[in-house]
């Protein structure tokens, strides 16, 4: 359920958000709103400091040990407020007063919602004809993201994977050269990125996937404001409709452009170019990189013991171990971000070595 609410009708108690007219109530008279009561996610409490202006890490202690002096903050700001916002729910059951505030954003918020983006990607694809199957897929409460992947789609990689071994099952990449083409769809339904369509490579040794820089296509979450007035909004709006029927039409250019051999042997051309140079500090080179990429102390010890494991003495072996360490993690966030970062690690690397 998805509320617009003004400051005005909102309030804090006990760590949970108070909305006037959110929850849908039978009467004897008919259907009447009443006052609805959502705990905060992690995503909507940072949806709420950001909008609040209320810095994060300080409104996650208040929730987690000074719950009462959170409602002060929260409600202080609130009353200063003259602004509408957006509040995503969701309810215990359909006529429900209380469930979870999964996000807290602006009211000129276009909601794109993932099931929508995935129905209008796969008609795409349809009417594209290009066989594909889906990699994988994640969800969680900050994006969607799946990835689809090509049969028919396959270049022939020697100089890149000649000296790459799979840390997970020790197979040569000489023995199985080949990277497939497809493409990754990602969205968010929380304010927490865009939906797009970015090109995708598969290294079929090790199964290892990384999204490709250019070509990248998609739509920001920023739209006109639906309406003046608070209250439930009304799933179906017409500009949804449109909207989803351009991603559809969208979908069916960009992937006859991302799954097409050309591109993809392009795509593995331009990574070869900086593979090959010999990383002679690994460990000093592995660190810059994370600190360039904000990776974690505990990503950057994983990527330099897949590094090793990899065998693959150079720039093009680095790039190698964050996908891989990408692909070893559960958290799909995270994972996803290794996976979008992995060429410029390569190309960082190529620098610093």
């Amino acid at each position: 359920m998805d509320i617009y609410a003004s400051a005005a009708t909102m309030h804090s108690d006990g760590g949970k958000l108070i909305i006037a007219r959110a929850a849908p109530v039978l009467t004897s008279t008919g259907v009447d709103l009443t006052t609805g009561t959502f705990a905060l996610s992690d995503v909507a409490m940072g949806g709420v400091a950001a909008k609040l202006d209320i810095p994060v890490p300080y409104l996650r202690r208040l929730a987690a040990e000074n719950v009462p002096l959170l409602d002060t903050n929260v409600n202080s700001w609130l009353e200063r407020d003259d602004r509408r916002f957006l509040v995503r729910c969701l309810r215990r059951t359909p006529d429900s007063g209380d469930g979870t505030a999964r996000a807290f954003l602006s009211d000129r918020y276009l909601r794109i919602n993932n099931l929508d983006v995935l129905m209008a990607a796969i008609k795409g694809i349809e009417k594209a004809g290009v066989a594909v199957q889906i990699a994988s897929c994640d969800l969680t409460d900050r994006r969607m993201y799946v990835r689809f992947v090509s049969p028919d789609v396959q270049v022939m990689a020697p100089e890149l994977l000649r000296n790459y071994r799979s840390p997970f099952d020790g197979r040569r990449g000489s023995d199985l050269p080949v990277i497939s083409g497809g493409f990754l769809l990602q969205n968010s339904e929380t304010g927490e990125g865009r939906y797009s369509l970015a090109p995708w490579l598969r290294i079929e040794v090790c199964r290892n996937g990384q999204t490709v820089e250019r070509g990248a296509v998609g739509r920001t979450h920023i739209g006109a404001r639906i309406t003046d007035e608070d209250g439930i909004v009304d799933p179906s709006a017409e500009t949804m409709r449109k909207l989803l029927d351009l991603i559809t039409a969208q979908t069916v250019d960009t992937i006859r452009a991302y799954l097409n051999v050309d591109f993809v042997a392009r795509a593995v051309a331009d990574l070869e170019r900086a593979a090959g140079v010999t990383v002679r500090k690994p460990e000093a080179t592995i660190k810059v990189v994370s600190q360039q990429l904000h990776y974690t102390k505990d990503q950057q010890d994983a990527i330099l013991a897949h590094f090793i494991a990899g065998a693959d003495l150079s720039a093009g072996g680095i790039m190698q171990a964050v996908t891989s360490v990408a692909r070893s993690i559960d958290d799909a966030d995270a994972a996803y971000r290794m996976e979008t970062t992995a060429s410029k690690a390569l190309h960082l690397a190529a620098t610093a070595a």
